[in-house]
């Protein structure tokens, strides 16, 4: 049997980096898999091509199954990767990139063995410099706002400037030019834009409202 991965005509990435696709990556909770394909849709009508749909509730996986099979035209990521069984689970769902709160020696072993491109989590220089040591130039800064916010990815450009971030974690739509003002910051993480009602409601107007304002940000 063909595997949804295999099938699907994938999103393409830019040249050589994640960060480059969107100022603002959607970070999505689907608790009901029947939102997830208008909601992927609504994003992508609002100008945000690219979803993160976090692994935190039991169908995200269905969910991200979902998305690949019926809305080709967005870069599919699957978000809160903590263990390697769930980074080749995402993998085998159709995800097109993986997303980390964390980032264990196993773990990024994992998502390196998987091939595609992923964002490996960190909120200190120690976790920083391990992430440069296997290869990996571009990484999730989590919890963004508890973990130092802005002024801690200005402090950390001039002794690290090999690293490149995606803050997520805090960050709302009036926070995020701050961070995208930085030279070290390629985009954000939002979970604003798909507010809990709105899904609830079935209001992919407004998502696509939400998805247009943070599109502007680029």
């Amino acid at each position: 049997m063909t595997s949804t991965s295999e099938t699907r005509t994938p999103a393409p990435l830019p040249p050589g980096s994640l960060l480059s696709v969107a100022p603002v990556v959607p970070v999505v909770v689907i608790d009901d898999v029947t939102h997830a394909v208008p909601l992927a849709r609504a994003l992508v009508a609002g100008g945000l091509p690219i979803i993160e749909v976090t692994l935190r509730t039991p169908v995200a996986l269905e969910a991200v199954r979902a998305i690949a099979d019926e809305v080709p035209e967005i870069l599919l990521g699957a978000g809160t990767v903590c263990t390697p069984a769930q980074a080749e689970a995402a993998a085998a769902a159709g995800s097109q990139f993986l997303v980390s709160p964390g980032a264990t020696p196993g773990l990024l072993d994992a998502m390196l063995g998987t091939g595609l491109p992923f964002l490996p989590g960190t909120s200190s220089v120690s976790e920083v410099l391990t992430v440069l040591e296997a290869g990996v130039t571009e990484m999730k800064f989590f919890p963004a706002e508890a973990s130092g916010g802005a002024p801690w990815l200005k402090a950390v450009s001039a002794p690290v400037p090999a690293a490149r971030f995606c803050p997520t974690g805090g960050i709302t739509a009036a926070s995020a030019p701050a961070y995208l003002a930085l030279p070290n910051v390629g985009c954000v993480g939002g979970s604003w834009l798909t507010p809990k009602d709105a899904l609830e409601q079935g209001d992919w107007d407004r998502v696509a409202r939400l998805a247009g304002e943070a599109a502007a940000l680029g």
